[in-house]
């Protein structure tokens, strides 16, 4: 006789319709991309960022931008349990120059001081840092 093994598929990569947790899909949403001067800002920052690369590399040799590729590595993995404190990514900030930049929430509210906000779901938030469920960590606004 032989003997086959069965194994029940759990594929976490796999599309979770979870319309308790995230809500409706909307097919509007699926199918526009993004503002096209969103995209247009995406592409310059990530040009200017290929040639910082390309210059420090011609500087400094390429052992100092692959020790920045792992610094960036480190720094991006450290952060805090999903819940009410969020991760501020001092380091990696820092790391990328991002502290020089004057962003939105700056002069405006952060976005996770709004009243509309919906707290965090700690248990939601740690199974898909564990692979374990698909979506955000957590919505953030009603």
């Amino acid at each position: 006789m032989e003997m086959t093994k069965r194994s029940i598929e759990n594929d976490p990569t796999a599309i979770q319709n979870d319309t308790l947790r995230f809500g409706f899909h909307g097919v509007r949403s699926e199918i526009v991309g993004n503002h096209p001067l969103q995209s247009s800002h995406q592409l310059t920052k990530k040009n200017q960022e290929e040639t910082k690369r390309v210059v420090l590399a011609n500087t400094y040799g390429t052992a100092f931008t692959t020790k920045m590729d792992l610094d960036m590595q480190m720094f991006s993995r450290f952060q805090r349990p999903p819940g009410p404190l969020p991760s501020s990514m001092l380091g990696l900030d820092a790391l990328t120059g991002n502290l020089d930049e004057f962003g939105f929430e700056d002069y405006l509210n952060d976005p996770r001081d709004s009243e509309n906000i919906v707290p965090a779901d700690m248990h939601h938030g740690m199974e898909v840092r564990l692979g374990l469920s698909k979506g955000p960590v957590c919505p953030s606004f009603t």
